[in-house]
């Protein structure tokens, strides 16, 4: 039989699509809360209702955050049981949920994790990409303008990158990837843990170039670190690009080389236009 919890805010977490990722403590946890706090309540009532669960939902998003959050920390101050959720995955990442533990903790009352499934952690263990430095910047803005400045902001942090993309805006965000960020490594997984969870990797002007067959669904793409760039003299440089136009034109040959290199493209194709017209 499970402990009778202590009082306080239980942050929870349940699954982001696979219903078999629910922990167990995270089902006793919501199974003992005098209230639990979600995005939506249709969304949670359909999960508790899944779980055999009867509790009281209070919706706190965005819009109601300011008054409702308030009331939460007195409903904790009289002793009750809080499990915080989000409509799936892990709360307070790429949600509002941060501010009610900061008043929480503020109100001294204690705050507990109640670890499970995340997008976020789940697409990091299957691109394939360094793992060591992430940078998690969620989603971008849906407006080219403020998205391109977003990524030129970050493109020369050595870390990897993951966003958070919904499959209308996917093509975008990889058209303005592949133009700022360069020809990196990455990986576009699609619905992960679900029915038709799809995982592409490759560099980012050929994921890119071949958009996903299926665009609906929530998308987490993953960026590797920019490539170490090692200096190479004129000469060097020379060498490689006649290697390349050998088989390519200078503009392909350029391509390559750059992405070999992680030398600007623009420098290497104007060598290469002058050694084929010097050929």
């Amino acid at each position: 039989m499970a402990s009778k919890l202590s009082p306080g805010l239980y942050v929870t977490s349940t699954p982001i699509g696979n219903l078999g990722d629910m922990t167990d403590r995270a089902r006793d946890v919501l199974g003992q809360a005098d209230v639990v706090i979600c995005e939506d309540t249709r969304v949670t009532g359909r999960l508790l209702k899944h779980l055999g669960i009867t509790a009281t939902l209070w919706a706190y998003h965005d819009h109601n955050a300011a008054t409702v959050r308030p009331k939460i920390v007195e409903k904790l101050r009289d002793g009750a049981v809080v499990a915080l959720v989000s409509d799936a995955g892990t709360p307070l990442v790429s949600d509002p949920g941060y501010k009610l533990v900061r008043d929480v903790r503020a109100a001294g009352i204690a705050v507990n994790s109640v670890p499970g499934a995340s997008a976020l952690t789940a697409a990091l263990s299957v691109a394939g990409l360094p793992t060591d430095r992430v940078l998690f910047s969620g989603f971008l803005a849906s407006k080219a303008g403020p998205r391109r400045r977003a990524l030129e902001a970050i493109k020369a942090v050595d870390a990897t990158l993951v966003f958070y993309e919904r499959g209308t805006r996917l093509a975008a965000l990889l058209a303005d990837m592949t133009a700022i960020l360069g020809p990196r490594e990455a990986s576009v997984c699609r619905e992960l843990t679900k029915m038709y969870e799809e995982v592409r990797h490759g560099t980012l002007e050929a994921l890119a170039d071949t958009p996903a067959a299926e665009t609906r669904g929530e998308f987490v793409v993953v960026v590797g670190p920019p490539a170490e760039v090692e200096e190479l003299d004129d000469d060097a440089l020379d060498d490689l690009v006649r290697a390349a136009l050998a088989d390519a034109s200078p503009s392909r040959a350029a391509a390559q080389v750059a992405e070999q290199t992680g030398i600007s493209r623009r420098r290497v194709y104007r060598r290469a236009l002058a050694l084929a017209e010097n050929a």
